[in-house]
């Protein structure tokens, strides 16, 4: 019963609907109701607008009776037992009356800030054509004046300050704590904000058509990705077929690399994909609360509203370079590296606490807030690290990690166990390859040696070859060499591998092993 009730109530006055209308956008109202917040008795012409929705309607817009809508109401009030007291109570608080009606208050239409008073339509329309009363501020009405009055002074809000960002009224600008700053009216202020505001909709309109052909274009790149490692599987069958009584079990290795090449690609496509999507439906989402705010007609309730950073240029960034051709990566001769490609497993109770790995035990990545760039983080941080199950005694063993366009990363080995707390500590990282911001170093300990990389590392390849005592790191798609270390231990090896630090959203990328199925 309550929720027919509400359907049947007037949004303005609280109560039963008396010769209730419909308005063109669907929402009802009493005639005098609406008449009032309209200031009108039907005769004069709008502009008019929704209370609900805030929509404008047509100037030359007759409001006639809603009859079926007005015999429900009369069915419900026939049958509907005495209003308790506990419920009339209710009902009269939600309703604000006019401070000026002596014997039965009417229901308030406007507040007065200069009066601190409610007032219903008639004692409204005094406020306007008394000379002594007009200079009055006269507002929508409200339950509650002083939230829209200086709390310090008890002034109007009449000036906005434009280095706190707030609504202040005279006094603080002269004598109080806003004294010296600068200050607009604040109409000026609303109207500056709301310009604002136009051009970062028209800037987030344009971002998003961005977004729209950045997703184009990676459904573009995904049909050549598959194409390219059809093409590919078709070259290696073909080369195979001469030589099969030699390279028959090559060739499944091969096979299962492009296979694996194949999945990783598609599961990183529909991951930029859904970037995309989600940074248009944040577009879409900014834009609709910036629509809102503009249809606010009160200056300082738009200023009281606005969220300054919806004001702050969005910086949404398009689609990264993906992978170089496949047919370059799976060139026409394979170095017998591939020959001893393994899968290493993650395991989680070496992984350092701000660090999380994927279900499969593939991928890792940095799982906090981005650090904020100011406070100067060090990304390359040895402690951010994770070891594989597995450590090396003897034999020869070759892994690739996935790094992509990760701007921060370090891959290599350590000697030792991870301590207690996540991570292998900085003594135990013994060789690996660091990149930061496109610069690649080799560090032994605490040595480090700049490397001349002319092209960008996707993948990079790990091969320990432990009879011989040297640990290689290669660019994996073009299986170029990048520097090799003479490693003389006696100690296990364990792969380790570190996300670094995600700063300001750049590096939450993860590293990720590139397994391929068994035979």
């Amino acid at each position: 019963m309550g929720t027919a009730e509400e359907t049947l109530k007037c949004p303005v006055c609280q109560d039963f609907f008396t010769d209730p209308v419909t308005l063109p956008c669907g929402h009802d109202f009493c005639l005098t109701c609406i008449q009032a917040v309209w200031e009108t008795d039907g005769s004069s012409k709008g502009p008019f607008f929704c209370p609900e929705c805030q929509v404008f309607l047509a100037s030359d817009l007759t409001l006639q009776i809603n009859g079926s809508l007005q015999s429900k109401v009369k069915d419900l009030t026939t049958n509907k037992p005495a209003t308790s007291p506990s419920s009339a109570a209710k009902s009269s608080a939600l309703t604000i009356h006019c401070d000026h009606c002596i014997e039965a208050p009417s229901v308030a239409v406007r507040t007065c800030l200069t009066c601190d008073a409610s007032l219903c339509q008639a004692h409204a329309l005094v406020h306007r054509q008394r000379s002594a009363l007009r200079e009055h501020t006269v507002v929508e009405v409200t339950g509650d004046p002083l939230s829209l009055k200086c709390r310090e002074h008890r002034e109007e809000h009449k000036l906005f300050c434009m280095e706190e960002r707030v609504p202040v009224c005279c006094l603080c600008v002269l004598v109080g704590m806003h004294k010296n700053h600068k200050a607009h009216q604040l109409h000026e202020a609303s109207a500056d904000f709301k310009n604002m505001l136009e051009n970062t909709m028209n800037k987030l309109l344009k971002r998003r058509g961005e977004a729209e052909h950045a997703i184009s274009d990676l459904e573009s790149l995904y049909t050549q990705t598959v194409k390219s490692a059809a093409d590919c599987r078709e070259r290696l069958s073909d080369k195979y077929s001469r030589i099969r009584f030699v390279l028959d079990g090559d060739e499944r290795l091969m096979m299962r690399i492009v296979d694996a090449e194949e999945t990783y690609m598609t599961e990183w496509l529909d991951a930029q994909r859904g970037i995309m999507e989600d940074q248009m439906k944040e577009i879409d989402r900014l834009r609709a609360s910036s629509r809102s705010l503009l249809h606010e007609t009160n200056d300082l309730r738009f200023l009281q509203k606005v969220d300054r950073d919806l004001c702050d240029h969005e910086r949404l960034r398009t689609a990264e370079r993906l992978v170089d051709d496949l047919s370059v990566a799976l060139s026409q001769h394979f170095p017998r590296t591939w020959s001893y490609l393994s899968s290493p497993v993650l395991d989680s109770n070496t992984a350092h606490p701000k660090v999380e790995l994927s279900q499969d035990k593939k991928q890792v990545y940095w799982r906090q807030q981005p650090v904020c760039e100011d406070l100067d983080p060090q990304p390359y941080d040895s402690q951010y690290s994770v070891m594989t199950k597995d450590g090396l005694t003897t034999g020869q063993h070759y892994w690739e990690v996935i790094v992509q366009n990760k701007p921060y990363w370090l891959i290599g080995v350590s000697t030792g166990p991870a301590d207690k707390k996540g991570g292998p500590s900085v003594d135990n990282i013994s060789w690996c390859i660091y990149h930061g911001d496109g610069q690649y170093l080799a560090c032994h300990d605490a040595q480090e040696k700049p490397l001349s990389v002319g092209k960008t590392v996707r993948k990079l390849g790990v091969l320990a070859d432990l009879q011989k005592g040297a640990l290689s790191f290669y660019d994996a798609d073009s299986m170029s060499l990048l520097h090799s270390f003479s490693v003389r231990c006696a100690e296990p090896l364990y792969p380790v591998l570190n996300p670094c630090i995600d700063v300001n959203g750049m590096n939450r990328q993860p590293l990720t092993l590139l397994w391929i199925k068994g035979p």
